[in-house]
């Protein structure tokens, strides 16, 4: 059965869509059938996957517009296990387009019901720096919810905004959703900056943090201007090691056998 994780928090700049690609990679690494979808109207997931305009046959806009099926707009990567649905919104009228389209929060979770997309053990969801419209249809249909956190205040007071809208959408409309974790990113361990983040996440959300963290490396953000994850890059760099074990984490935390009661 496939596992939805959309990545998601109401902040940029935190290693969103860097998480989402790098993960969705190191899945499909693992030898785990992965779907990658960029949610976000900016389109930095497809970007960095490397796609240009011209590569395009097809994205989520054109799904819910009813114009393409889903299978028709899965684009193949350099990955064997790896899928991709990019983002390709050209137009001021078109992303307007989109907003109305996406009032309807089981809208993605009707289309995830197709049958062709049970292939996938994982399906990774870019969702955008904003929580209404299109996050809010991804969290709709997720299985989980993955919450990247770099040091500072203003990424605290967006993940406690990001807790407060999971209840909200538990509530309403997927009371089945969880929360996977929340993920250190630029991890700088020897800074009070972090210090003081992770003091005040341990105390209040201690037991969603993964035990992995994303150290600040370079090879990450170069990998980036080479329109290729990290892993396809540099694979024995400190970032791409990194997502390989929140990957492995993951899919550890996922195949461990329920608790006895």
């Amino acid at each position: 059965m496939k596992k939805i994780i959309a990545v998601a928090v109401p902040k940029g700049g935190v290693g969103k869509t860097t998480t989402a690609v790098n993960l969705a990679a190191s899945l499909a690494v693992a030898e785990k059938k992965t779907l990658l979808i960029d949610f976000d109207p900016s389109g930095s997931c497809t970007l960095y996957m490397g796609f240009t305009p011209d590569m395009i046959n097809g994205d989520m806009f054109s799904v819910f517009s009813y114009v393409k099926s889903v299978t028709q707009v899965i684009h193949k990567t350099d990955l064997p296990n790896l899928d991709f649905i990019p983002s390709n919104i050209t137009s001021t009228e078109a992303e307007e387009r989109l907003e109305r389209l996406t009032r309807n929060p089981y809208l993605f979770s009707n289309i995830l019901s197709f049958e062709e997309l049970n292939r996938y053990e994982y399906i990774i969801i870019d969702c955008p720096h904003y929580i209404k419209g299109l996050t809010t249809i991804a969290l709709a249909a997720a299985s989980s919810i993955l919450i990247p956190v770099k040091a500072g205040k203003f990424s605290i007071s967006a993940l406690k905004r990001m807790f407060t809208y999971i209840n909200s959408i538990r509530n309403t409309v997927n009371a089945r959703l969880k929360v996977e974790g929340i993920l250190f990113t630029m991890y700088e361990s020897h800074t009070k900056a972090q210090t003081m983040t992770n003091e005040e996440l341990f105390a209040n959300f201690g037991e969603y943090i993964f035990k992995t963290v994303i150290p600040k490396n370079v090879a990450i953000t170069e990998s980036e201007f080479f329109g290729k994850p990290s892993i396809l890059f540099n694979a024995k760099a400190k970032g791409s090691l990194a997502y390989l074990n929140l990957a492995q984490e993951i899919i550890d935390k996922n195949s461990a056998p329920p608790p006895v009661v």
